[in-house]
C-alpha cells in the first residue's frame, strides 16, 4: 500500500480511536470532568483550525530546516496549534473556564495509533530516526536500520494512557481536573528526548524546531497546572 494511503488510513484511524476513548470516558462510572462548553461549534471550529494550520506549518517549516522539500504534516504542530486558537478564542469570547480536562486520553490514543501510520509509511514519511545498530534498528526501505522513533513515542503515550485510566478509575482528582495538561507536558517531555534520534535541521545548536516546539509545551503544562485556581485544594487521594 502506497505510504500516503497508509498515513491518512491511519490519520482516520487515530481520530476514532480519540472518539471512542472520548465516548468511554463519559460512560466511566464516577469521573465527573469540570464543567465546559466544548460543545460550542465555534469551540470545534476554532479547535480543528486551529490544529490544521499548526500541523502544516511546523511540519513544512521542519521539511524546510532539515533541507526537504514539499509541504509535511505535524501531530505536535497540530497540537500547539489547537492550543493556541482555543486560547484565543476563549480569550475573545470571554471565557475563563479550563475546557480541556477531558481530552487527555483522546490526546494520548489520537497520537498512539497515529504514530502507527507514521511507522508504517515509510521513508516518504521523514518521521524515521537516525542509523542505529541495536537490535531492533527497523530498515524503512533503503537498507539502513534506523531508531523506529515512531513507535518509542507510540509506546510511550499508551504508558501515559494506561496510567492516567488508572488514576481516573481511583479519583484522583488532581489528574482528572488537570489531566489535559499532563498529557501535554508528557508529550512535550518525551517528544523531546526522541527528538535527539532523529535527522531534523538544527535551529539552535543540535535542537530541532521541534525541541524548541516541545520545549514551550512543556512549560505551558506547568504553568497551567501551577496556575490552577483550586490547586491547594485539591485532595490527591491517589498519592496520599
Amino acid at each position: 500500500m502506497d505510504g500516503t494511503l497508509v498515513h491518512f488510513t491511519f490519520d482516520v484511524v487515530a481520530w476514532i480511536a480519540a472518539g471512542l476513548s472520548l465516548l468511554w470516558l463519559k460512560r466511566l462510572t464516577g469521573v465527573q470532568f469540570p464543567t465546559s462548553t466544548t460543545r460550542s461549534l465555534n469551540y470545534i471550529a476554532a479547535l480543528l483550525f486551529g490544529a490544521g494550520i499548526g500541523a502544516v506549518l511546523f511540519g513544512t517549516a521542519n521539511l524546510w530546516l532539515s533541507n526537504q522539500t514539499g509541504i509535511a504534516r505535524s501531530v505536535e504542530g497540530g497540537i500547539a496549534g489547537g492550543i493556541i486558537a482555543i486560547e484565543l478564542y476563549k480569550k475573545i469570547a470571554g471565557i475563563r473556564e479550563r475546557t480541556g480536562a477531558r481530552f487527555a486520553l483522546p490526546l494520548a490514543a489520537g497520537v498512539a495509533v497515529g504514530r502507527i501510520g507514521c511507522y508504517l509509511a515509510g521513508l516518504d514519511d521523514f518521521t524515521y530516526g537516525m542509523p542505529t545498530a541495536l537490535p531492533w534498528g527497523h530498515d524503512f526501505g533503503d537498507g539502513i536500520p534506523r531508531h523506529p522513533v515512531q513507535l518509542y513515542e507510540s509506546a510511550a503515550m499508551l504508558l501515559f494512557a494506561a496510567a492516567y485510566v488508572a488514576c481516573l478509575r481511583r479519583g484522583n482528582r488532581f489528574v482528572i481536573e488537570n489531566g489535559f495538561y499532563l498529557a501535554v507536558g508528557y508529550y512535550g517531555v518525551q517528544r523531546f528526548l526522541w527528538e535527539f534520534v532523529k535527522p531534523y535541521g538544527g535551529v539552535i545548536g543540535p535542537l530541532t524546531l521541534f525541541h524548541i516546539l516541545s520545549a514551550l509545551l512543556a512549560i505551558y503544562a506547568i504553568v497551567m497546572i501551577a496556575t490552577a485556581p483550586d490547586r491547594g485544594a485539591v485532595h490527591d487521594r491517589a498519592f496520599a
